[in-house]
């Protein structure tokens, strides 16, 4: 039955999201393919996942333990965090702080996330902002 009814909050949040995806404005100068597509997939692809577990749901769905719902609540609220502090402290600021905390809680020990935030957001600013040009949020520190 859980699954059923993940099934159909996935199907109904597909819906939400392709409806969303539609309702973009595109500039005058786009590229071919526009900037609704890709959502338009993603939003496809979590439908048709949502649709195979509403009809083939687990038999005996094993639900985590509560402290594990937890941890994926954190995550939830980093996520969140992450969207909303982005304006604010800038991409490289608060991508470090958000891939240090899901590195942690993925296993790795403190140090080591800290150096890996650090370095995933360094990496994935200087790849994207230095090297293909895109524009990524500026905090107060100008990146």
């Amino acid at each position: 039955m859980s699954d059923r009814i993940m099934g159909g909050l996935g199907l109904l949040l597909a819906i939400f999201f392709i409806w969303q995806a539609t309702l973009i404005k595109e500039s005058f100068i786009s590229d071919p393919v526009g900037p609704k597509v890709f959502p338009i997939i993603i939003g496809v692809l979590v439908g048709i996942s949502s649709l195979a577990i509403f009809f083939k749901p687990d038999e005996e769905p094993e639900w985590p333990e509560f402290s594990r719902l937890f941890e994926v609540g954190m995550t939830v609220a980093v996520m969140i965090a992450y969207a909303y502090a982005l304006p604010l402290a800038g991409f490289v600021v608060c991508t470090a702080f958000a891939a240090g905390f899901l590195s942690w809680r993925l296993g790795t020990p403190p140090i080591k996330a800290v150096i890996a935030g650090v370095t995933i957001a360094v990496g994935i600013y200087v790849v994207f902002h230095l090297i293909l040009g895109l524009s990524l949020a500026r905090g107060p520190w100008g990146f």
